[in-house]
């Protein structure tokens, strides 16, 4: 990796978190610069299966924050030539499968979570597992929500994916209760949010998590000469997810928000982000 890659993805970084919504610029310090870099390093040439893992339950549907990145990805990846492959659990499995290659989780407490994973890892012999915006277990084993509200009952569980993978583990996520949250477990432990355990080789952080996915994208594009993110219109999947019954993670409503922001604040992240790569002035 170049030293102008090293500090691309540093102003990368800084932009995704410049706005502090739930703490990830006060926590940043907790993460070697660079990380969005080597993160996308690991997709860059990549031309077998991705697991994404995604969705986050909000009373019984799903919020828009991490599914709109995944798809994101999802579709970027595949035109890069990759096989990827959602995994989720229901009710958002259920309403992606249509359109997208999914791999559907069992939802709540069981006693197959293991085998579970080690069945789909054998399966899909990933070359990379990615978690966006995906719940992280706690140090108890549970699953909480941003308000402190144990989910566990309403949680498939990705996380033994990530701990069985053999391959590299990404994570990203904006509060401290996501999947990968578990590398900076001293950091996040100041923030009022009950903290994932759960360890990832390279956690990403950012206001948003969907931004995190951009990030990926941006760098990709850039080592593809190819303007990726110009292919991506957040405000057409959040209209997709909406149809679908997904709501708004902060307001519980279903509108074309992502953590009680609008669309617009995407749309103005992919701006910057495809300035920053010198796809636009």
């Amino acid at each position: 990796m170049t030293q102008h890659d090293i500090q691309l993805s540093k102003q990368i970084e800084d932009l995704l978190v410049r706005q502090n919504l739930r703490g990830m610029k006060t926590v940043q310090p907790a993460l070697t610069s660079g990380y969005y870099a080597r993160a996308a390093k690991h997709l860059q040439n990549c031309k077998g299966t991705v697991l994404i893992g995604t969705g986050f339950p909000v009373v019984d549907t799903f919020e828009t924050d991490g599914p709109v990145g995944a798809i994101a990805l999802y579709q970027t990846l595949k035109h890069l030539g990759a096989d990827p492959v959602i995994v989720c659990g229901k009710p958002i499995s259920a309403m992606l499968a249509p359109d997208y290659k999914v791999h559907e989780i069992q939802v709540g407490e069981h006693d197959l979570r293991e085998l579970e994973a080690l069945e789909a890892l054998a399966h899909y012999r990933p070359d990379v597992v990615l978690s966006i915006e995906r719940p992280g277990q706690a140090a108890d084993g549970g699953y909480y929500n941003m308000r402190g509200e144990s989910i566990s009952a309403r949680t498939a569980c990705f996380d033994t994916f990530v701990k069985a993978a053999n391959c590299p583990t990404i994570g990203i996520g904006d509060g401290g209760n996501e999947i990968g949250m578990g590398n900076i477990v001293d950091a996040i432990s100041k923030l009022n949010i009950v903290p994932s355990a759960t360890r990832v080789d390279e956690l990403l952080i950012a206001d948003v998590s969907n931004w995190g996915a951009y990030g990926i994208i941006a760098l990709l594009g850039l080592w593809k000469g190819e303007d990726l993110l110009a292919r991506i219109d957040p405000e057409a999947i959040l209209n997709y997810l909406s149809e679908r019954g997904s709501v708004d993670g902060v307001t519980r409503l279903n509108e074309l928000t992502e953590d009680g922001l609008p669309s617009s604040e995407g749309k103005a992240v992919i701006h910057e982000l495809r300035k920053l790569t010198g796809f636009i002035d």
